[in-house]
């Protein structure tokens, strides 16, 4: 049995139903945010999931110089926080360096270090050491087995509030795919898994200067991740993905939303 971690009121692991953690990729603005959290806390309410709000501050890591990357720290983590106080739901939300971890503590309530980065000892200690809930997404070039160097990392610093993010493995150029080998490989180690259905159907550069995705296999491979046993799921959501700032060809449209937590939910009374 994986530990169980505690995000103010939800609890992700041990004998938990799954966790929802959905939102849009990038904090397009404040109304975007707010109305994107309410609308999905309704969906989560009605059938029964609990759910953690996620959109990133800063998207650091974006295929052209530009591409939209977000509001920035100061005035993404504000926007976060009127999420916080008008939704009254956990947010997450990505770090990349280990200067922005001490104005994100006090608004996160996980902190997520980006697959990318999955290997920055500093950014993972620093991370580590606010003792708060911290998400871990395996990066696309690491084996499952090798995620274990990265948890070490995290509990140098004292913190067992550690979760790992399966988000697909680099398969030549522009393509990732999914090995659920690895979810039931990391569930060894302890600590809850969690599975992004989002980034792990993207297409990385895949259309030259902004990446691709192929979002029609988002359901089946969730699916799939649930009969493997994770605790959560992620999943990157939008009015009109078209339209979205950042990762629209890899996101969920928001309409459609309903109709796969409610098949996620199903599966998980069966796994």
């Amino acid at each position: 049995m994986t530990t169980e971690i505690n995000v103010k009121n939800v609890k992700i692991g041990g004998e938990n139903p799954i966790v929802l953690i959905a939102g849009p990729c990038v904090i397009e603005s404040e109304k975007s945010a707010v109305r994107h959290a309410n609308a999905i806390k309704k969906i989560a309410d009605k059938i029964g999931m609990p759910f953690i709000f996620k959109s990133s501050y800063d998207k650091a890591n974006r295929s052209s110089i530009r591409s939209y990357r977000g509001p920035g720290l100061k005035k993404g983590l504000a926007i976060l926080k009127k999420v916080k106080q008008s939704v009254k739901i956990p947010v997450l939300s990505d770090v990349h360096s280990p200067k922005e971890v001490d104005e994100a503590k006090r608004i996160l309530d996980i902190i997520q270090i980006p697959a990318l980065l999955s290997r920055q000892t500093d950014l993972i200690l620093v991370a580590a050491k606010t003792k708060k809930p911290i998400n871990i997404k395996k990066g696309q070039f690491l084996s499952p087995w090798d995620i274990r160097n990265v948890i070490e990392k995290a509990e140098s610093a004292g913190n067992r509030n550690i979760m790992i993010t399966e988000r697909g493995t680099s398969f030549g150029y522009n393509m990732l795919v999914s090995d659920f080998r690895s979810i039931i490989i990391m569930k060894k180690f302890g600590y809850p898994v969690c599975f992004d259905a989002s980034h792990s159907v993207q297409l990385p550069g895949g259309l030259g200067t902004k990446s691709g995705g192929q979002k029609e296999f988002i359901a089946p491979l969730a699916s799939c991740a649930v009969m493997c046993g994770i605790d959560a799921v992620f999943i990157e959501v939008h009015e009109n993905p078209k339209k979205a700032l950042s990762d629209g060809p890899n996101m969920m449209k928001l309409s459609t939303l309903e109709k796969f937590v409610n098949r996620i939910k199903k599966l998980e009374i069966v796994r």
